[in-house]
Formats: C-alpha cells, structure tokens, sequence
C-alpha cells in the first residue's frame, strides 16, 4: 500500500470552513478519504492553545481519530494582533516525514506553503495532494501541488 503523512493546519481549516460554510470541517470523514488504501507514516494536527475546555475536548477527539496534535501558545500582542503561526513546524515535519511517502496531504489553504509542495514534489518526488477551501485557497498552493481537493458538503459537519 501506498505510505501517506498527514498534516492540518487546524487553525486555517477552522476559519475558512466557517467563512465560506458557516460550519466546521469534518475530521473523521477527512481521515476516512484520505487514509482508504494507504498507510499512516506520520498525522500530525497544528492547533494553537488557549487553554479552553472545549478546545481540549477538541484535541481529545483529534487524538482518537489518530493525529498527534502539536500545541503552541495563543499570544496576544500589546497592539490587540495575535500570533499563533505553525508555519516553520509545519514545513519541517513536511520535510522530515514527506521525503519518506508516497503521498503527503496537506490541508491548509496557505500559500506560503506552495514552495514545500514545489519541493517536495521536485526533490523527493513525493506526490503532494492539498485540502482547502477553493475560494480561500492561495491560487500559488493550488498550482504547486500534485492535486487539490477542494472542501466541500461531504468534509463538513453538519
């Protein structure tokens, strides 16, 4: 079977699946389709902490499915911006875990993230397929990846 590493950039995902849906992403249904007839290398899911109860419910469900959920700090600036990147975390473990599948899924719509997938795809010939809503999709990601897949009806809940 074909190997795949799985990684979510949570924080993107939530907000893009509620602006363009005004709902939240399916998770389960996500892991479904994308791990049917493959084998986990690696599922990692980058949230941001805040350190709410719902939010550790969250992380608890992210965890049963089978991602490890990577954590980091929720941190407000003095002028009232945010920070809460996983950027550079997420290309890293792209690296480290992408070189050794067939196939890496990345759901973000972040178009930072075009330069991995060109990457990827060149220096390791790794096929890499992205997740993200269509119209909040970076169109530089889009035409670096393999393949996209936009979210749509069957990747949301109810």
């Amino acid at each position: 079977m074909p190997s795949v590493t799985i990684l979510v950039d949570v924080q993107n995902i939530y907000y893009t699946s509620r602006e363009a849906f005004g709902r939240n992403f399916d998770y389960n249904a996500f892991w479904r389709q994308v791990t049917a007839g493959r084998t986990v290398v690696k599922a990692i899911a980058y949230a941001i902490d805040r350190g709410d109860e719902k939010q550790r419910q969250f992380q608890n469900i992210l965890r049963a499915i089978g991602f490890e959920v990577k954590l980091k700090p929720f941190i407000q600036r003095a002028d009232g911006s945010a920070k809460g990147d996983w950027d550079v975390g997420i290309t890293l473990d792209a690296i480290e875990y992408g070189q050794h599948s067939d196939v890496l899924v990345l759901a973000s719509g972040d178009g930072d993230f075009g330069l991995l997938a060109e990457t990827l795809i060149t220096k390791y010939q790794t096929e890499v397929v992205v997740f993200g809503v269509e119209n909040l999709t970076a169109q530089a990601l889009i035409n670096a990846a393999s393949r996209f897949i936009a979210i749509n009806e069957t990747l949301l809940l109810p």
